[in-house]
């Protein structure tokens, strides 16, 4: 007979158990290695290790720590894996930052926090941090990652993402529908709008399930019938809700198409409250359809299933829930200038260079209504700054702009005018917030200053950039008590900044635009046009646009011109705000 081939390490764990070794004989009191490390056949090298952990101060709420406690260290392959820190008993169950009862999570953001330049031993140290902030009940429980569901992502590669959006009324058994806008993004709805809609289930699992909720039908059912203790795994439950839950599906599953896969949304209770954690799964067609069959051939005019009816390996298929719930999301641009623009109106009339980005970074930022006007179309040639594709070539521009912002967002309205100016300007300024002129049009410029003494009218802005290298840029603000408009209070500070010699970059704002400033794009009679690139006139825009909107939040009104100019332009990086008169 041969002889069994021994199992290698890699050079990495040959290392780290020459470093634990050394570790242990350094403090023997405080840390043992127990038994030789050995390989698992998954491609870690798993080693008992015991800490001395009593004398740890402790909290009421804190982890349960003994005198000393033994965990099992997994060391991956490469350097590239931080170490799995596991345990073998259920005395951690349900507290923050221990996943499925039994892991635990030392390294909350490994890509930050897991370093192996410092060597295997510092996984030690970690896990002494970590035991040390458990103990003495440092953690948020709040923010522990999937704290109701056991603390892990539940996700089966190439299943669609739902979008959640509404929390529904709180029933145990919820009747919803699901728009299938492409084969990676389904939208949950509780009303039904579609005839294509397909029926799905909402269903409130009422307890916390610490140990997840499996990867099989059955066990699914399982966590739903039975109450993980920390002595005994799976203590049934006074109130199963298994029948509940597969009278719920199968009923949701005679609604839809054979051969469909049916989905459901679990809402599932945090251990410290608030809003439910939502898993949303599916079981394929072909259980479906079994569930089907069952509800057809029903003996009884009530649906009656139960587990044992179902083959034991039906699996679950886990779809990723983006949550975009108001109870339970934050706005990632919370507390930054462009928060103004939340729930606004917003007239954009010039849809080029400048308006175009400003156009998309208001919408991202949370506007309830845009009103976009540009008389112009696109040619190829506009692509290389401008805020649009090559599908958009022969295009209106405002037209296009909107096509574009509603494939960013789908909760905003965007009405596009061919035209300068909106045909009804105004009935529309009497719903508008901000007013933003980004047409260098001298015309629309005085027909703002002509709309300026109107009482109850929306803040007014003038937007544009240098024609020689598109990184200098000047806004102007009206706010909504200054009789005079942004044109002329545009004026009046040319003067006071041609006067300026510190400002001399700025002059050409008011100046007639030097021949060398400009270029021809086409040969022929072509119109001379500005220099600059998508990443100076975006970068510009974007500078603009934060500023006005803290002239948006602010409570006091305040006119004037912000001159700015980006690190790379002649004059910059640079920055000033001088006030109207």
């Amino acid at each position: 007979m041969g002889q069994k081939k021994r199992a290698q390490f890699t050079d990495w764990q040959k290392s780290a158990v020459r470093e634990l070794r050394r570790v242990a004989a350094a403090f023997p009191d405080d840390f043992r290695l127990i038994g030789d490390p050995k390989p698992n056949g998954l491609g870690l090298v798993v080693t008992r290790v015991r800490l001395r952990t009593g004398d740890l101060p402790r909290a009421p709420l804190g982890l349960p720590l003994r005198q000393h406690e033994e965990f099992l260290l997994g060391i991956g392959p490469n350097r590239l894996s931080p170490p799995l820190i596991e345990v073998d008993h259920g005395r951690f169950l349900g507290h923050a930052h221990v996943l499925l009862g039994r892991r635990l999570c030392t390294y909350l953001d490994p890509s930050r926090e897991w370093n192996p330049q410092k060597g295997f031993a510092s996984a030690i140290d970690r896990l002494h941090k970590w035991l040390r902030e458990a103990a003495a009940g440092e953690f948020n429980s709040d923010s522990a990652l999937f704290h109701a569901v056991g603390g892990v992502l539940h996700r089966t590669p190439g299943t669609p993402t739902i979008v959640v959006r509404s929390a529904g009324s709180p029933l145990k058994a919820r009747r919803a529908y699901l728009t299938l806008r492409s084969s990676h993004r389904h939208d949950l709805h509780y009303e039904r709008s579609s005839p294509d809609q397909q029926q799905s289930i909402v269903f409130d699992v009422g307890e916390p399930l610490p140990l997840g909720a499996g990867s099989l039908l059955q066990e699914l059912l399982l966590v739903l019938d039975t109450a993980p203790t920390r002595d005994t795994f799976f203590v049934p439950r006074a109130d199963p809700q298994s029948p509940a839950f597969l009278i719920a599906l199968a009923a949701a599953a005679t609604r839809n198409p054979e051969g469909t896969p049916q989905t459901f949304v679990l809402t599932i209770p945090h251990p410290t409250g608030g809003p439910p954690h939502l898993l949303a799964g599916r079981i394929p067609g072909s259980a479906a359809d079994e569930l089907r069959r069952l509800v057809r051939e029903r003996r009884h005019p009530t649906i009656d299933i139960s587990a044992d009816m179902l083959d034991e390996k039906t699996p679950v298929e886990w779809c990723t829930v983006s949550d975009e719930r108001d109870s339970v999301t934050t706005r990632r641009d919370t507390n930054r200038p462009t928060g103004a623009f939340l729930g606004k109106t917003v007239h954009i009339w010039g849809c080029g260079g400048l308006g175009s980005w400003i156009a998309e970074f208001i919408a991202r930022a949370g506007a309830k209504r845009l009103i976009l006007c540009d008389p112009g179309s696109i040619s190829g040639g506009l692509l290389v700054r401008q805020n649009f594709t090559e599908d958009n070539v022969g295009a209106s521009k405002a037209e296009a702009l909107r096509q574009r912002l509603l494939a960013i967002r789908d909760d905003i309205e965007v009405e596009a005018h061919v035209g300068p100016i909106p045909d009804d300007l105004a009935t529309l300024l009497l719903t508008a917030d901000l007013v933003i002129d980004a047409t260098i049009s001298r015309a629309i410029g005085q027909g703002l200053d002509e709309l300026a003494p109107a009482e109850d009218r929306p803040m007014f802005a003038q937007v544009a950039t240098d024609a020689g290298t598109s990184t200098l840029g000047l806004l102007t603000v009206s706010d909504r008590t200054n009789p005079k408009g942004p044109n002329a209070i545009d004026q009046q500070i040319g003067d006071a900044v041609r006067a300026a010699g510190d400002l001399e970059p700025f002059h050409t704002f008011w100046k007639d635009v030097s021949p060398r400033d400009e270029l021809i794009p086409t040969r022929g009679c072509s119109i001379p046009t500005f220099h600059g690139s998508a990443a100076d006139l975006a970068a510009v825009a974007a500078t603009l646009t934060s500023m006005l909107g803290n002239h948006l939040a602010s409570t006091e009104p305040v006119s004037g011109s912000h001159l700015i100019a980006l690190p790379h332009s002649p004059a910059g990086p640079f920055r000033r705000f001088i006030p109207a008169a």
